[in-house]
């Protein structure tokens, strides 16, 4: 940027202009994502280099760094330089180390201790070692002490246009001929790190042994890891058979015409290229040169994932063009095995594939070659990440809606795949499709790897939209003798969210689930939602009062709530938004029993009177200072009279799965470690229940909400032991078991059950919102009608009879 005198040949002079282009030492390259999650490298680093034509002295000088986006309290910080850099050589300046990556630099020329962004910043090469105060563009250009700067990720500090965005695997870098045209657009590129240091020894120190000549079966091996991992190879060759020309991960696939004859090893091979668009075009036959890898997309020390098998950095060249394509494998339903993956109890990656056993093998097998499906059916409906879910095995475990219903542990669908699109959103758009439609016709591209879904199809040729006109379910209303009651999760809901969400909620309430008595609410957040985090706001009447508003205008009664405010920042969900659970009930069907004395921190209690069980508190919460409720949400208890009989409902939402290892991930079988807190919880819930039950065996008692687990769980069967209480999902036929769609698989988190009281039970799981890319919540709700037990024969019978005669004469509630 300044232009700075050069005294015999060695020392830097004084600054004699301004907003120059430096005609010797530049910034070359930067990258603040080492040690970082995906991050290989383990420390940030600076690489200065000499373009000019003698050695430019660095005493005296430094690196220093400034947030992208400084606030009136950031400052610079600075790391001093000493030596010097030859011409046409580089200097390596060490920064920040992180707790990830496995590769260290090469031997440092300057060591400093800046924890640089992965993502934005300023880098200014300065004349002296005290800290720059400017904080824009404007005042650090005119500052004379300035030789060189640039700012990365739209940084307000920057030379020109701002450097492209880094990431934990990518830095910005110069382009070999060292142009400094005071742009920081038009002279920087995104790419893997390429640190090197003032002996020209690159990431490692030592450049190590010629590179190995391989063909792609050799890299790919027999196993989920290469066996030439983190080893250069050289005289790869393929023919280019896929690009992703956007995003922070481009690159293109290749896949070698001559095959051998293992069915374990993959023909195809991804080559990296960071946020740079490739070359190359398909149908080019390549030779390619790089150092192996395998990406994990977290720590690979401590990550859950399988990994890609990639090269990277990688050079290459065209030796043609317009080349047929080696031919893709068509998958069809029998060459999927239902078997996951072997259970050996730890890390399956050092085993040898057995394709033909196990799906995560096949795919595997075929990692990075290019497969088809014909006419493949959605099982999993398209995200806002633009992705949605098919299935190679549409006669696995079928939906009665067209999905793939889980089971139970050892009955995952393993003919799920996760697809998205390497077609520019420009020229086709990516479907909005439902479960159950159909991408018509051939869908085909390479299979990768993804930490959010598994196995991916990365579609280059997307087969035509077919729409099964899938319908939102409704439920009929209740009649005159019988309770209903609902359980319903919001996701979030906050005045923050659209009055859309809101209305759509609403007529779900209202059209969808006919207005039930009860409502148990899951993830109802406090009046500022995610905005105010730790401000001590833990209030969600806003929040109710703009729901039961929408209910009304929607056509729907005017609801009542009940629920108790969670001390600030300790029940967990997304931060800030103090997530809680809570009733609504129409109180022209049903009445609550307020008893006060209900806070955060007091505990429900049950006492017997007449005969009869009666909380101490209502709403009153669990046992709520119990340590199974630590950052989670707390049972809510109420009571309520439906006509003259007490009805005791209790609204959860329990831990969440987060922590757990994934279904497709490198342990088998995955530790699901949250089910540990959840056991607890149950059985915290499950002594609750026993007491109502202790103080009267005949207690009307509902159990609803998402208690984040399957009916075949522990924390589910800890609940139904003895049977106490019938987990009614679990009554219906299997293709009708789910509530929630994660990851292509239709599955259960919420639950209504039931102690043995009530009568005439009928119970609905109402499908409105998971099998749709358009969706209110991510959780479809779910009603149960029944008559509650008067706690005797005499008084049971004679509601019974005045139901059936509501069935027999049709006799149904009118419209509120």
């Amino acid at each position: 940027m300044l232009v700075l005198a050069v005294t015999s040949g060695l020392v830097l002079g004084a600054s004699t202009a301004i907003a120059a282009p430096s005609a010797d030492a530049v910034i070359a390259e930067v990258y603040g994502g080492g040690g970082n999650s995906g991050a290989t490298l383990t420390n940030d680093f600076i690489e200065l280099a000499n373009r000019g034509a003698a050695p430019v002295s660095l005493d005296g000088f430094s690196v220093q760094y400034l947030p992208g986006a400084p606030s009136a309290g950031s400052t610079w910080q600075t790391t001093a330089l000493t030596g010097s850099i030859a011409a046409g050589k580089r200097y390596l300046v060490a920064e920040g180390k992180g707790a990830g990556g496995t590769v260290a630099l090469p031997a440092p020329d300057a060591t400093g201790a800046i924890q640089m962004s992965a993502t934005t910043g300023t880098i200014a090469l300065v004349q002296g070692t005290t800290a720059l105060t400017c904080k824009t563009a404007a005042d650090c250009a005119a500052d004379a002490r300035v030789k060189d700067l640039v700012g990365f990720g739209n940084a307000v500090v920057r030379e020109g246009g701002s450097a492209p965005a880094p990431s934990n695997t990518n830095a910005v870098a110069r382009a070999a001929s060292l142009a400094d045209t005071d742009d920081n657009a038009a002279d920087f590129t995104a790419g893997a790190p390429t640190p090197t240091n003032s002996k020209g020894e690159s990431t490692g120190g030592d450049p190590g042994p010629a590179p190995t000549n391989a063909k792609v079966h050799d890299i790919q091996g027999t196993t989920r890891i290469s066996p030439l991992k983190d080893q250069k190879v050289a005289n790869v060759t393929g023919v280019v058979t896929a690009v992703r020309p956007f995003g922070s991960a481009r690159g293109f696939w290749i896949t070698d015409s001559q095959p051998d004859a293992d069915p374990r090893t993959s023909e195809g091979l991804f080559v990296f290229t960071g946020s740079t668009t490739p070359a190359v075009a398909v149908g080019d036959a390549v030779t390619v040169a790089g150092t192996v890898r395998e990406f994990y997309p977290d720590a690979p020390a401590t990550s859950n994932f399988q990994s890609l098998t990639e090269l990277s950095p990688a050079t290459w060249t065209v030796d043609s063009s317009g080349n047929p394509l080696p031919g893709a494998t068509s998958v069809v339903s029998s060459m999927i095995p239902d078997a996951v993956a072997p259970q050996v109890g730890g890390n399956i990656e050092a085993l040898p594939l057995e394709p033909s056993k196990y799906s995560l093998d096949f795919w595997e097998s075929h990692e990075s070659e290019i497969v088809s499906f014909t006419d493949a059916r959605v099982v999993g409906p398209t995200t806002s990440f633009n992705e949605l879910y098919i299935t190679a095995k549409p006669e696995q475990h079928p939906s009665v809606r067209g999905g793939s219903v889980y089971l139970d542990y050892d009955k995952l669908n393993s003919g799920v795949l996760k697809v998205q699109s390497l077609i520019p959103f420009e020229q086709r758009p990516f479907p909005k499709l439902n479960t159950g439609d159909v991408l018509t016709g051939v869908t085909s591209g390479p299979i990768e790897y993804s930490n959010f879904g598994g196995p991916t199809l990365q579609a280059s040729v997307l087969g035509a939209e077919k729409d099964n006109q899938l319908q939102r379910e409704t439920t009929r209303r209740q009649r005159a003798g019988e309770l209903a009651v609902a359980t319903y999760n919001v996701e979030n809901l906050s005045p923050l969210d659209t009055q859309a969400k809101f209305d759509q909620l609403a007529h779900g309430i209202v059209d969808s689930l006919a207005s039930p008595d009860i409502v148990t609410l899951e993830e109802i957040q406090d009046n500022n939602g995610p905005q105010g985090n730790g401000d001590g706001v833990v209030a969600a009447d806003q929040t109710l009062q703009k729901f039961t508003d929408a209910i009304v205008t929607a056509g729907g009664p005017r609801y009542q709530w009940r629920e108790i405010d969670p001390q600030d920042l300790t029940d967990g969900g997304q931060p800030g938004g103090n997530i809680r659970v809570g009733f609504l009930f129409n109180p022209a069907r049903v009445s609550f029993v307020d008893r006060p004395g209900g806070d955060a921190v007091t505990p429900v209690g049950v006492k017997k009177v007449h005969g009869k069980a009666q909380l101490t508190l209502s709403p009153g919460r669990v046992d709520p200072a119990n340590e199974a409720w630590t950052a989670s949400r707390k049972p809510l208890a109420g009571e309520f009279v439906f006509g003259g009989r007490t009805v005791f409902v209790i609204a959860n939402h329990m831990n969440s799965k987060g922590g757990d290892q994934p279904t497709h991930g490198r342990f088998q079988p995955p530790t699901r470690s949250s089910e540990v807190q959840r056991a607890k919880q149950a059985t915290v819930l499950r002594g609750f229940i026993d007491q109502l039950l202790a103080a009267d065996s005949r207690a009307n008692i509902v159990v609803a909400g998402d208690l984040n687990d399957y009916p075949f769980s522990p924390a589910v069967k800890t609940l139904t032991a003895g049977g106490a209480l019938t987990d009614l999902i679990a009554t219906v036929p299997e293709s009708e078991r789910y509530s929630y769609v994660f990851e292509g698989q239709s599955q259960v988190l919420d639950h209504i059950l039931a102690s043995k009281a009530p009568r005439g039970l009928d119970y609905d799981v109402v499908h409105i919102n998971a099998e749709f890319a358009q969706q209110a919540s991510d959780h479809d709700p779910q009603v149960l009608r029944f008559r509650p037990s008067t706690g005797n024969a005499i008084g049971d019978a004679f509601y019974d009879l005045l139901d059936y005669l509501d069935q027999l004469i049709g006799k149904y509630l009118p419209k509120p």
